[in-house]
């Protein structure tokens, strides 16, 4: 038992390397990739702490390098997810009344071995697995996940130091539990972070976990919990349970014990999910928390006051850094016609310049996208718009697997307000923009608030702070995350918290206090300390 109040110090954002040439984190980075490409990982299932090994498997292998093999993982079925329920359960009872500085210190300790003695390796095995470039790496794999593990634990004392009001006479308070039961947590391949806030966020309030990582970034996602396990987390707080999706989901989502769902992934697999949850409602103890992040058609908006110099360069780093596949990518824009000529002589110049390959070559800004199903369906758009009488293709437009899956930064230029690309969640470095006659500014808003159903991120050009003003009330609602003279891309634990509406998801907003009382469950305590001796109230007397 505690018998003090402990204080967190309010965290500051982890500072990234540059691994520019000559500097020693260059030379430690290259040295990691080549001693993690010398041996093959055998990745298992955990399950209270043990690894399980299953009967299927498949192979592992960089995005940008097919005939490289990183390993192989053990795929999970209805068998191991039935093991790791119960396992949970049974850790459940300590874990949750584990006191929460012991808690919070695993996830803090986490944060430094992340930030410290393995940063060189986070960084190599999520370039490895997700085909990241250095940057992109260094800034979420070490910087936003150290972010999420250290502001979630502050944010913890902050929610716990709130208590009511309490009169004389008696003494309120409010404990903040961990939901009964396991919550379901299934991460996305995009972002390292990501996987490991998805597990860790709820298992830092008191909660256990069952953890189905995406197989195709499970390499990097198996060094989270690595990280996790040398920071002392005890067995079966979070069980690891690699495998496609429904064979993990389904009797995971059958259980009556599902207190909650953490999710991001795609639209049509939340659906699914939210869905089956609904046909299951009956048979829970408690009503499931659902938080979930999906996708997103996220724009950027030019005024024809905008500064064109800056706009370029953020287009190509919104649209193309890590191949498009951020879920706050730029994959439309609306640009005046007044500003046309010049904006897209200079933007198709920088595109030309983006240079694009194996993400060990320090040189390259791009790597290849992440599976040969997404090569599939972005090169299919690509074909589309060839084909299309109402877009062409001014900046890119190429694809090649023969190595990798690798798709150039594409731009598209439409006559179409509505063309397919302008609407559909592509998920890669396809950039469709409409050319809109100035006069028609007001008429435009409106297409851009009206024409995705997604409402994630999106960016406001103009210098104007009247016109500044004007657009951003008029797409209040088109976005979560929102930017004035900036990429919609890059959001910052602590700074902009993330997420979005629509059916971009629940919007419960990672990186703030919001996202973790998802994770609570509050029970409110009064005690008096001397109360009535008789039941009557005083207008009950008899009148003199």
């Amino acid at each position: 038992m505690s018998n003090a109040y402990f204080h967190i110090e309010e965290p500051k954002n982890e500072h990234y390397l540059s691994y520019a040439p000559g500097t020693p984190e260059r030379d430690e980075l290259k040295k990691t990739l080549t001693e993690l490409k010398k041996d093959e990982l055998e990745i298992p299932a955990v399950i209270n702490g043990k690894e399980i090994k299953t009967d299927r498997t498949i192979d592992l292998h960089p995005p940008h390098d097919l005939n490289h093999k990183l390993g192989t993982v053990h795929l999970c079925g209805e068998k191991e997810v039935k093991q790791a329920i119960e396992g949970a359960l049974e850790a459940r009872q300590k874990w949750a009344e584990t006191p929460w500085q012991d808690r919070a210190a695993i996830f803090l300790r986490a944060a430094d071995i992340i930030t410290g003695p393995w940063r060189s390796k986070m960084n190599a095995v999520t370039m490895l697995a997700q085909s990241k470039t250095p940057h992109q790496s260094e800034i979420e794999s070490v910087g936003e996940l150290a972010d999420f593990l250290r502001f979630n634990a502050w944010y913890l004392t902050k929610i716990y130091k709130d208590q009511p009001y309490s009169p004389d006479g008696m003494w309120n308070r409010v404990e903040y539990r961990p939901l009964e039961g396991f919550v379901f947590a299934v991460s996305p391949f995009n972002f390292t972070a990501i996987a490991g806030n998805l597990p860790a966020a709820p298992a830092l309030c008191g909660n256990v976990v069952i953890w189905k990582p995406s197989i195709e970034s499970v390499y990097s996602s198996w060094f989270v919990l690595q990280a996790l396990k040398a920071a002392g987390l005890p067995d079966g707080v979070i069980q690891f349970l690699p495998g496609e999706g429904a064979d993990v989901g389904d009797p995971a989502l059958e259980s009556e014990h599902l207190s909650g769902l953490h999710f991001t992934g795609s639209e049509g697999t939340f659906n699914h999910l939210w869905k089956t949850i609904g046909k299951n409602i009956d048979k829970y103890r408690t009503y499931p928390r659902i938080v979930g992040e999906t996708g997103g058609k996220d724009f950027i908006f030019a005024h024809n006051s905008a500064d064109i110099d800056r706009l370029v360069p953020a287009t190509v780093r919104g649209a193309f850094e890590y191949q498009g596949q951020k879920c706050s990518a730029a994959s439309r824009m609306y640009v005046p016609k007044s500003i046309w000529d010049d904006f897209s002589k200079k933007l198709k110049a920088e595109v030309k310049n983006v240079k694009m390959g194996d993400v060990e070559d320090f040189s390259n800004f791009m790597g290849a996208v992440i599976s040969r199903k997404a090569f599939d369906k972005i090169s299919e758009y690509i074909d589309y718009v060839k084909e299309s009488d109402d877009a062409e293709i001014i900046a890119g437009g190429g694809y090649d697997d023969s190595k990798g899956y690798f798709i150039e930064p594409t731009v598209v230029v439409t006559t179409d307000p509505k063309f397919r690309t302008m609407k559909e969640e592509i998920f890669g470095p396809v950039l469709t923009i409409y050319v809109y006659e100035d006069e028609k500014f007001e008429e435009t808003l409106d297409l851009c608030d009206g024409t995705s159903k997604y409402a994630l991120t999106g960016a406001i050009w103009a210098r104007d702070r009247y016109t500044i003003n004007h657009m951003a009330n008029r797409l209040k609602n088109s976005a979560g995350n929102f930017y004035i003279n900036d990429k919609p891309t890059g959001a910052v634990v602590n700074q902009q918290p993330f997420g979005g509406a629509r059916k971009s998801g629940t919007n419960d907003k990672a990186g703030s206090m919001v996202n973790l009382y998802r994770w609570i469950s509050m029970r409110s305590i009064k005690e008096t300390y001397a109360g009535p001796k008789e039941f009557e109230y005083p207008y009950m007397g008899e009148e003199k």
